[in-house]
Order: C-alpha cells, then structure tokens, then sequence
C-alpha cells in the first residue's frame, strides 16, 4: 500500500473540515420568518449536517419554510407529486396518469391549489404559466412556486405525495467550489491520454484493439469470459451527458472487426434553458458537449474493432445513449427533469434490459425516485454510481443519491490492491459490487474512447466502475438471455469475491466475469 506525505495545503484543508464539521454539529437551527427566506448559507449548514449525521439529506423531513426558502434560493421549480383520491400512501403508481381518470381529476384539483395560492400575488396568472416542464406518465407537476403558502397548502393537502425544490444542491464549504465549478463537474477530461504503453496499459488483440490493463483476468476475469459471451442481443442504456458526434467508434464504425450486427441509438431528454418559464436557446441535441457520456459509452460497449481503439466490456451488446444533463452533478431543475425522462424513456423500451447511470446529487428527489421505481416495476436493472466526481466529499460521505435507493444497484470502484477504494469513490453499506478501476502503484485508471479518433482516454471514479459493471452485466445476461433480472443478480452474487460475506463498505465485492459465464469454475 502506498503512503504518502500530506501537503502544507491538504492539512489546512482537513483542519477547516473538522472545524465546519464541529460547527455544523453545534450549530443551532436558524430561526424562520414568514416573509424572509433562509440565506445560502443557512440551507447549506442544514443540508450538510444532515449528510454528515445521517449519511443523506431528505426534502420529505425539511420544514415547509426550508423547501420554499430553496425555492426562493434557486429557480422557484417546484416538483410535486400527486395520487388519486383515497389512495394510501406507498401505493403502486399508475402506468400512466394521464390515462387514469382519478389520477388526472387529482392533477387538476392540486393545480388548483397551486393557482390559488399563487393568485394572492399575482392576479393574472394562467394554468398555463404554472407548468414548467410537461409530465405525460409519471404523477408528477413542476411548477413554479414563489408562495410560502402554496408550499404549505401543497404538504397538508392528502392528494399531494410531495413538493420539493428542483434546482437546489449545496455546493461543499470547505473547497470553497463555486456554482460554476461543481456544474462542470466530471467534464473536460475526455481527450487522448499521452504515454500508454503497450502490454502495460494496455494488451493489443489479435485484431489489433487494445482491450484496458482493467480488463486483466486477475481482476474480473473480463477477457476470458469473451470465449462464451460478448453482449450479443442485450441493450444497455447509458443515461449520461450524450455522445459525442465526432467519435466513430460509437457512431458510423460501431460495427466493425468483431463486433458485428448491432444497433446504437443517440438521443436526448433535457430540456431547454428556460428564464421565467420562457425556453431559450438552441434544444439540446443528443451530442456530448462534456465528454463523461461517451467515457461511460466506450467502457461499456466501445467496438473490438481492427483501428486499435479500445474496446468496451461488451463489445456486441447494443446501446442507447441519452443526453439528460450537462455534467455528472444533477444540480438543475431541468437536469433532474432530464433524468427522469430519461428513465421512462428506456422504461418504456421492451428491448432494454440495463440500465448504467454515471451521475448523482447529494439531496433526496422524489421525482427522480418515481421514474426510477417506474423503470424497475418494468423489469429493468438499473446500475449507478455511488459516487460520481465527487472528490470532495469522497472518505466521509456515504453512497450518493440516487444510488442509495434500493431499486438501484450501487457500484463504487477499487484499486488494485483490492482492499482500498479509488481517491474519489465513496463506499458504504448500500454498495453492492465493486469493479478494479485504479493502479496501485502508478494512479492509472482505465481505457476509453476519446471524444473523436482511435487514440484512447482515461477516465476513472466510481463512475466507469459502474458503465463497465454494466457492460460486464450485458455479458452475462446474453450467456443466460431468458433468465430473470433476479436470477442474474443471483449469478453476479455467486461469482463475487465476497459472497461468503458481505462487506459493510464493498458489498458482494469484485464479480469474476469468466465463472459467471461458465469459462472458469466458480
């Protein structure tokens, strides 16, 4: 294990943290008034004593004036939730509310409510203008709220399941990271990475690819396992920040040496830019502007092609790429509503089977945990990462939201030492799997497809632990394609290098891919 020396800088940084953390532990609750909203600040200190203290921040347990003053603090989009009439709550949702009589009679009722209140300050406004984004399936309305008394209205009425800020996340107080530098988070990164050496990152294929040091038996097995599955026939989606148009690999030349026969999508659910409720600028196209969406795309599926690029866990699965937000942070209304249509979206497709999200908040959505729950009943499995590019909050905070929901299966990346987690990966008791994704000895992290030619990227975190877990997924599915999404968990269980016992921080551990599949003895 490798020991190093902290910088003058470092022991300031973890010296200002203990003391934020002492202070935050200390500090009393600020007082509310019911004309002045809380400062940044104060909804910050809350949201962070409650990750420290209790591993996660829930909008459910905030006051009525904690949510409103969140509104009044970011863009006044406020997400809620309805159900019909007498229904119980923890009740299954409907298919699609906007076939059921009940559910749609409620939606209007609670925008009623909403009007009303509203109205008080101003007058002329319209239905119409209260919507923000259009919901067609999930129960769900976001509006725009600038009321304190709609909020409360909203939470005391029995046809609302919950009303929650969009658009407020926190940034970390002790970095000092501004809006702009957390909404860029986990971009920027995705160009060639000089230096690879041959048979040491990287080993080339018999067709001249070059498959990732990560890809080594010793650590899942990945290349041997290719004698009996390569993802043929399964569809994985990834719900990241696009794909870039300028990377061939995963567009016109998708098909190509070894990988043969199968189709890739490119699409796009986030909005457009919106100031007061009016859209403007161009509608978001499917194309990657980040870079971290195609990073997760070349991991997962990249070709075993004969142009020396590298190639993906499963190289034969089939992939649909969607565009949902800018970066890995989902820290805008239109952001989570990006994601969340993302996951009706690839719910509603009978030929997806699995689904590998890269990003994460810090803060709880309701919302974003409907569309997940509506992705599940449908039978997906649904990979995310338990921490993104979240460094600074990597060693104390636990598994991220919505990573932490139990629909979604949590993974976290390790080092090759296979007992410590990577630099910027979080772990905790709802880790599942884990996937080697760090050296050692020198840092590396694991190949990927730049965002155009054949030279390869890097790219590291929890977050390629959880595209190439999915990759490794859609192998095994299509060794056993009429299984059950149970029956594959069962498999991927089996084949872990801690199935005897799981760890309280690593889960299940490292799956061997190879006895998965058959190729190796469990």
């Amino acid at each position: 294990m490798r020991t190093s020396t902290l910088a003058p800088a470092a022991l300031l940084a973890l010296t200002l943290a203990g003391c934020q953390q002492q202070a935050e532990m200390a500090a009393p609750a600020a007082p509310e008034s019911p004309t002045e909203a809380l400062t940044t600040q104060q909804l910050d200190d809350q949201i962070w004593r409650g990750l420290r203290q209790q591993g996660r921040f829930d909008w459910s347990a905030a006051t009525d004036h904690a949510v409103w003053s969140a509104l009044t603090r970011s863009d006044f989009v406020l997400a809620v939730g309805y159900r019909a009439a007498g229904t119980a709550p923890g009740t299954a949702l409907p298919a699609n509310a906007s076939q059921d009589a009940d559910w749609l009679a409620a939606r209007q009722q609670v925008l009623q409510i909403i009007l009303e209140e509203e109205r008080k300050a101003n007058p002329t406004l319209t239905l119409e203008q209260l919507v923000v984004f259009d919901e067609n399936v999930l129960p769900v309305l976001d509006v725009e709220v600038h009321q304190l008394s709609t909020v409360r209205r909203l939470r005391q009425s029995g046809l609302v399941r919950y009303a929650e800020p969009m658009g407020y996340e926190p940034y970390h107080p002790v970095a000092h990271k501004t809006a702009a530098s957390l909404s860029n988070s986990g971009c920027g990164n995705n160009t060639a990475t000089a230096g690879l050496v041959a048979g040491d990152d990287y080993t080339v294929l018999s067709n001249g690819s070059k498959s990732s040091w990560s890809q080594a038996d010793q650590y899942h097995g990945i290349r041997t396992s290719w004698s009996q599955s390569t993802g043929r026939g399964m569809k994985v989606v990834i719900i990241d920040t696009g794909c870039s148009d300028a990377q061939e690999n995963l567009g016109a030349a998708f098909n190509q040496g070894l990988s043969s026969g199968r189709t890739v999508e490119r699409l796009a659910t986030l909005p457009r830019n919106s100031l007061f409720g009016i859209p403007y600028g161009d509608t978001p196209t499917a194309n990657d502007d980040c870079g971290h969406g195609t990073s997760m795309a070349g991991a997962c599926a990249g070709p075993r092609g004969t142009d020396g690029a590298s190639v993906g866990v499963a190289y034969n699965a089939n992939l649909i790429t969607i565009h949902a937000t800018e970066d890995v942070f989902i820290d805008g209304s239109r952001e989570l509503k990006g994601v969340s249509d993302a996951y009706v979206l690839a719910a509603n497709r009978a030929d997806v089977r699995i689904i590998s999200m890269s990003l994460g908040r810090l803060t709880s959505s309701s919302q974003l945990a409907d569309a997940i729950r509506y992705a599940y009943d449908r039978g997906k499995l649904i990979f995310c990462a338990a921490g993104t590019s979240f460094d600074w909050t990597a060693g104390w905070a636990g598994v991220i939201y919505p990573a932490s929901l139990p629909e979604c299966v949590a993974v976290t990346g390790q080092k090759t030492d296979l007992s410590t987690r990577c630099d910027e990966c979080h772990v905790g008791a709802d880790v599942e799997f884990t996937v080697v994704m760090q050296r050692a000895s020198n840092d590396r992290r694991p190949l990927t497809l730049a965002m155009s030619g054949d030279a390869a990227s890097t790219v590291g975190g929890s977050s390629v632990a959880t595209s190439s877990m999915a990759g490794m997924t859609a192998v095994l599915w299509a060794r056993y394609p009429t299984e059950t999404r149970a029956q594959i968990m069962s498999r991927l269980v089996a084949a872990s290098s801690n199935r005897m016992a799981r760890s309280g921080s690593f889960g299940w551990g490292r799956v061997n891919l190879a006895s998965a599949v058959g190729a190796l003895p469990l």
